[in-house]
């Protein structure tokens, strides 16, 4: 058939040489190992990131989840507790919803948990003294950090970020009578899956200062102030996966790049040779 490309070529007019089988053998060792590598390549989730400005998380009503988890191990339970304020007006005294106190150090201290949702606004929570029903006169706010993370959490490991940036923070050693200012920048974060579907977490940046603090009426009572903003920019991670198509492309190039260039090794090796044998026989002549 004329229509034919692929037109054989007899046996009879081939010769099979050592150097090109292990020529051939070499190349199919090549061949694998760029056929393995590339597999490994498809197999493998990529996680590409991206910046835009937008809020990611339009059904969440315009808040944001937070947990919280901190010891202070030289303050009463009964004294311990958290306030939140922000710029939308709300300004909220011992919040209880979804909290635990739990006694440290014979019920000296107390590790304080809790989770709350916080608008998307300016603002601030803190943990102090200001519910307790008789304020003490020296309160301790030495502390420990275990965690303050907001929104989802994210539990892939690829992902390298600021999810709990003040997690093992040590307060221990500072001065007890010392208010502790955290001021973080909340980032918006978004995870969208192989299979569309997305989370919504947010990282944060945060700068922190220590101050005893005085007014006309004395000294100010300390307290544990995280003090946030959010950022406009928000991160967005996509798992993306090689393309099919792609692979067999690149497959097709390995395996026939490999032997056109082995072929062309082959032939010149041969030639070479060939060209070699007719010096020798007419030195011998």
């Amino acid at each position: 058939m004329r229509l034919d490309i692929y037109r054989k070529v007899p046996k009879d007019l081939t010769q099979p040489t050592y150097t090109g089988a292990f020529i051939s053998i070499c190349c199919c060792i090549f061949m694998m190992f760029l056929f393995l590598s590339e597999l490994t390549g498809f197999i493998t989730t990529e996680i590409v990131n991206e910046l835009y400005v937008d809020d990611p998380d339009k059904d969440s009503g315009g808040k944001i989840d937070v947990s919280v988890n901190i010891s202070l191990p030289n303050l009463h339970c009964d004294l311990v507790g958290l306030d939140i304020q922000d710029e939308m007006g709300r300004h909220e005294v011992g919040h209880i919803e979804n909290s635990m106190k739990v006694p440290l150090n014979n019920g000296y201290g107390c590790r304080f948990e809790g989770e709350f949702s916080i608008n998307k606004v300016p603002g601030n929570f803190h943990v102090s003294t200001h519910s307790a029903t008789a304020q003490p006169q020296n309160p301790d706010m030495t502390h420990l950090i275990h965690k303050l993370a907001f929104g989802e959490k994210l539990q892939v490991q690829n992902i390298q970020g600021a999810f709990n940036a003040l997690g093992g923070a040590n307060k221990l050693e500072s001065n007890g009578l010392a208010s502790h200012d955290y001021i973080l920048k909340i980032v918006p974060t978004v995870y969208e899956d192989l299979s569309g579907k997305q989370r919504f977490s947010y990282q944060y940046t945060v700068a922190n200062k220590e101050y005893v603090a005085y007014s006309h009426t004395g000294r100010i009572i300390p307290a544990i102030w995280f003090r946030y903003d959010l950022s406009p920019i928000t991160v967005k991670y996509t798992e993306r996966r090689q393309p099919l198509y792609r692979f067999i492309t690149t497959i097709c190039a390995i395996i026939g790049g490999t032997f056109t260039v082995a072929g062309i090794i082959d032939s010149c090796i041969f030639t070479a040779s060939e060209a070699w044998k007719k010096i020798q026989i007419g030195k011998m002549s």
